[in-house]
């Protein structure tokens, strides 16, 4: 696979090639070209491409055409810039960079600016270093963005690495670090910690990009503190407010639709009925997981979705296009079918059901009609990354119980409950009348109540925190368990049964780490993930059938949410309101405290 060189190793053949004096690599005849940089469609368009890059677009390419020249008949099919996602996890997906290429390079992605946290909680900088490689063997960019928050909640979580601002200072030398990955802690920021604004200032003194995360509705001080400290886009708003507050103080709102994330319907308006600047809103996904991939695609789901609500198509292109690599500022190689850019083109014959048919990356196609037609890298990751599940024991029923408070054995309690929140990143905080009997507090079916827990995995500690749940719809004996539990990564289990818990988690950490459920006593469905608990080693397709078969088992436990196990996973996170629970306890997240599972009397 041919080397992406820099312009200014190619710019005087490029330069030959548009004046023919030397022949194209590749020709694309007569195609409608998506000018996003002009905002036009522009018929009967021919694109040279000489060593990777574009070196002409224009009307008639013949002057470029030699006996060597490949030729493309566009045929009055769209010349579509590649697309690009500004923001997304890998790890979510279950899948290896190579393995995430495989599966959305021929959808029509063509680069991704992906923030490593997960591996990094793991591992620290090391396991951030293994994916930096990984990313750099693609045929499509892949850009890394230096995690900023590991762990995300400090004092609330225990995590498996830390970062720091030197941490950070190194990573910002490497190449294929574009920046600082998403600032979650936003109290952090907006209380002037010294150690997240250094972080901040080294990215800033690297000129570098620094992606925010303020997972708060509170547009008030706070969030003008925030901004204050430096982020320069988020993904976190849900309503069209969130979006209109981003952009006005600088920011770029990234809007995000994902395997369980529905933010893009609401924060469009800001565009499609408040009028607001198009060129400063982001398209991305933030998460998907491997059977969305699969099944419905990537950016092209996304392209398809923005453009039903109302966005106009080439706006839609180009807020994944050209709007993320101005962001980056890669925009003189990436982001519009332009001179001197990568030949990252894609065709599709129509733009609102936008389906990739040929895909060209770097000049090469390496993609027509959903088959690749170039091999992928082999990367393998390290045997001491595929050994991280360290429990302290066997896990017991009794590790999942909730004692009652001694003056309340038995009768009625009141509960802090984590509440789901369909298709949306946040939870609510709910409280709930629960029943106690012979010195615990048990779950309610009725009220759609269940178990969470917590199962500390990186130290073998042996501790276990469990609490309670609302919006599973779990309606038989059963238990998931799943060692994607974002951002420090311990087991996440949660069940109708304290038996079927024990089985899950002892299951999964003799699996390494992964994703099951258990069902009338068994493990009915598995999808393993040995590379750091969050990773898969097999092929995308195979993570992907694994990962519907635990959302069909999901379904058969009596679960009717969309995309559960992308909801399970955030359970844990501590950085997003309202409430969560950690290796350390219930997590208030407005309050950013520990708060009691069981109200007191």
């Amino acid at each position: 696979m041919p080397q992406r060189l820099p312009w200014t190793a190619v710019s005087r053949s490029l330069v030959d090639c548009a004046m023919g004096r030397a022949s194209a690599d590749l020709v694309i005849r007569q195609g409608r070209w998506v000018c996003v940089q002009s905002g036009e469609i522009v018929p009967g368009t021919d694109i040279a491409v000489k060593a990777g890059r574009i070196a002409y677009v224009g009307p008639d390419a013949a002057h470029t055409l030699g006996p060597e020249s490949n030729v493309i008949e566009a045929g009055g099919r769209y010349l579509v810039p590649g697309l690009l996602d500004a923001h997304m996890h890998v790890e979510s997906g279950m899948l290896t960079v190579t393995e995430f290429v495989r599966a959305v390079a021929p959808r029509g992605t063509t680069g991704m600016f992906v923030d490593p946290h997960e591996i990094a909680n793991i591992f620290g900088l090391p396991g951030v270093r293994l994916m930096v490689a990984e990313a750099a063997l693609q045929p499509i960019n892949v850009w890394v963005q230096m995690p900023s928050c590991v762990p995300s909640a400090p004092g609330l979580e225990t995590s498996g690495g830390q970062i720091g601002p030197e941490a950070v200072r190194e990573a910002m030398t490497w190449p294929g670090i574009i920046g600082l990955g998403e600032v979650m802690n936003f109290p952090g920021v907006y209380s002037s910690d010294e150690a997240m604004h250094a972080e901040i200032g080294v990215t800033r003194q690297a000129r570098k990009t620094v992606g925010g995360h303020y997972a708060s509705p509170d547009l008030g001080r706070p969030f003008h503190g925030y901004a204050a400290g430096g982020p320069e886009d988020d993904h976190e708003g849900t309503r069209a407010q969130d979006a209109v507050a981003r952009v006005r103080q600088g920011m770029k709102a990234m809007l995000r639709l994902g395997s369980a994330w529905y933010d893009v319907a609401a924060q469009v308006k800001a565009v499609t009925e408040l009028g607001l600047d198009p060129r400063h809103f982001i398209l991305c996904t933030d998460d998907s997981h491997s059977g969305t991939l699969a099944q419905a695609g990537h950016m092209d789901r996304v392209l398809r979705h923005a453009i039903a609500q109302g966005l106009k198509p080439i706006t839609a292109i180009q807020m994944m296009t050209l709007n993320a690599a101005e962001h980056f500022g890669v925009n003189a190689d990436v982001g519009q079918i332009a001179p001197g850019r990568y030949a990252d083109i894609v065709l599709a014959s129509d733009l609102a059901d936008f389906q990739a048919e040929v895909v060209v990356a770097g000049g090469d196609v390496i993609a027509e009609h959903g088959q690749w037609r170039v091999d992928l890298p082999i990367f393998e990751y390290p045997a001491e990354v595929k050994q991280s599940v360290h429990l302290a024991r066997a896990l017991t029923p009794g590790d999942f119980v909730v004692p009652a408070p001694a003056d309340r054995a038995a009768g009625t309690v009141r509960a802090n409950v984590i509440g789901v929140i369909e298709n949306q990143a946040p939870t609510r905080h709910a409280v709930c009348d629960l029943r106690a009997n012979a010195g615990e507090v048990h779950a309610d079916p009725a009220q759609d109540i269940c178990k969470v827990a917590v199962v500390e995995r990186h130290r073998a500690t042996g501790g276990v925190q469990a609490g309670f749940v609302q919006g599973f719809g779990f309606n038989v004996p059963c238990a998931v368990a799943s060692t994607v539990a974002h951002d420090s990564h311990h087991m996440l289990v949660v069940g109708t049964d304290d038996e079927a818990m024990a089985l899950a988690a002892n299951a999964l950490a003799e699996r390494g780490g992964g994703m099951l459920v258990v069902r009338a006593g068994q493990v009915q469905a598995v999808v393993e993930l040995p590379i750091g608990g969050v990773m898969s080693d097999e092929r995308a397709e195979v993570v992907a059938r694994k990962a519907e078969a635990v959302l069909a088992e999901f379904r058969a436990c009596g679960c009717a949410l969309n995309n559960a196990n992308m909801q399970l996973s955030l359970l844990a996170l501590a950085v997003i309101p309202e409430l969560r629970i950690s290796d350390l306890g219930l997590v208030d997240v407005t309050r950013r405290a520990h708060v009691p599972v069981v109200l007191p009397g």
